[in-house]
């Protein structure tokens, strides 16, 4: 592969001195049903990661502050970089911090500009659209682009990522689509799913980056189509998936209180039929987790907007998916009950209260 300087912008900000986020040991922990009652609160920590030759460009909440700084770290440690990785944040100490923490193997800059102008393959990373399409018109209108791969990791409606793709591509740039499916333990692990589209030479240029890097597997939707926004398609319905196996799991643990059954049987039951995340949010809602978390893990203001992207892509077919439009309900309730925080897993506090219990189950989510 030829010397290239890679970029990444986006690390994620919290409006917070320091990044907090959940280790790997302690999702393992849930995910295995260790300790379901007695975890350790998730606690604080600087921000690390690291790349070579390539920005990075970034805002986030907690769990996607976490995960990107995975991604990063491991851009750094096993990319093809020649170079050290530009890193771009909005908040500029975070890239600092980051610096620090990975001996100097990271160059923070201070503008869009600086992370783009030297930089041959540019990652974003951001938190929704507006955020996507300010960063990318910043980098058009302050630099010139032409020649520079754009990667885009957000997870943005199909029909943003085909606008960037085509503002870049008449700017002389190319693009591809790259959001990544896992947790943030998964990616500091390296083992995400990268999905990715666009102009089948663009997508092989990213490769190298995935694979055995950010990534354990690729899904390569550039075979059939050279569409950018199917990426972001498959994302989005795959979110909605994710969303509503949460809400599944939620309604099913209330039955089982009022029922007499029993928590720990339908606790029981996902450990041995549904490994993995629905497990983990078993475990922050039986833990009480979901109405003590400090920060929330994953923001119900990213939830709700992926929601919508869902149903805006089912309508534009002539579909509804009116589980997510339940869901989306309860998604709103859930972000402006006092004290839960925003936390994707706090639908179950509400499926509590539609069926007659309090909004928290008592537990300390310790």
């Amino acid at each position: 592969m030829a010397e290239q300087q890679v970029a990444w912008i986006g690390l994620g900000n919290m409006g917070r001195a320091t990044f907090a986020f959940v280790t790997a040991s302690q999702e393992e922990a849930w995910r295995s049903g260790e300790c379901l009652r007695n975890l350790p609160k998730p606690h604080a920590h600087g921000p690390k990661c690291s790349a070579d030759g390539v920005p990075w460009i970034s805002y986030a909440s907690r769990a996607a502050a976490d995960l990107r700084r995975g991604m990063v770290k491991n851009l750094v440690e096993k990319g093809p970089l020649s170079k050290p990785l530009i890193v771009y944040n909005r908040t500029q100490s975070k890239a600092i911090d980051l610096a620090k923490t990975l001996l100097q193997q990271i160059i923070p800059v201070s503008t869009v500009k600086e992370a783009v102008e030297k930089a041959t393959i540019i990652f974003i990373c951001l938190g929704d659209d507006p955020a996507v399409e300010s960063t990318i018109d910043t980098a058009l209108k302050s630099t010139d682009v032409k020649g520079k791969l754009f990667v885009d990791c957000s997870t943005v409606s199909p029909d943003t990522t085909r606008r960037l793709a085509q503002l870049l591509e008449s700017s002389g740039a190319s693009f591809a689509a790259c959001p990544v499916f896992g947790a943030p333990s998964a990616a500091e692990a390296g083992k995400l799913v990268c999905v990715l589209a666009g102009r089948k030479e663009s997508v092989e240029r990213v490769k190298p980056f995935c694979t055995g890097v950010m990534g354990h597997a690729i899904m390569d939707l550039s075979t059939k189509s050279e569409d950018p926004g199917k990426a972001s398609m498959l994302k989005v319905l795959g979110n909605s998936v994710i969303f509503r196996m949460v809400s599944a799991v939620s309604e099913s643990l209330v039955v089982a209180e009022k029922s007499d059954l029993g928590v720990e049987s339908i606790h029981s039951f996902l450990e041995l039929f549904f490994p993995g995340a629905a497990v983990a949010y078993s475990n922050r809602m039986v833990s009480g987790m979901y109405h003590t978390l400090e920060e929330p893990l994953f923001a119900v203001d990213l939830a709700r907007k992926d929601t919508r992207h869902a149903m805006d892509m089912a309508k534009a077919v002539g579909v509804r998916m009116k589980g997510v439009e339940v869901l989306d309900e309860a998604l709103q309730a859930a972000k402006y009950h006092p004290g839960a925080k925003g936390d994707l897993s706090a639908i179950y506090g509400v499926a509590r209260q539609d069926a007659g219990l309090k909004f928290e189950n008592n537990q300390l989510g310790q």
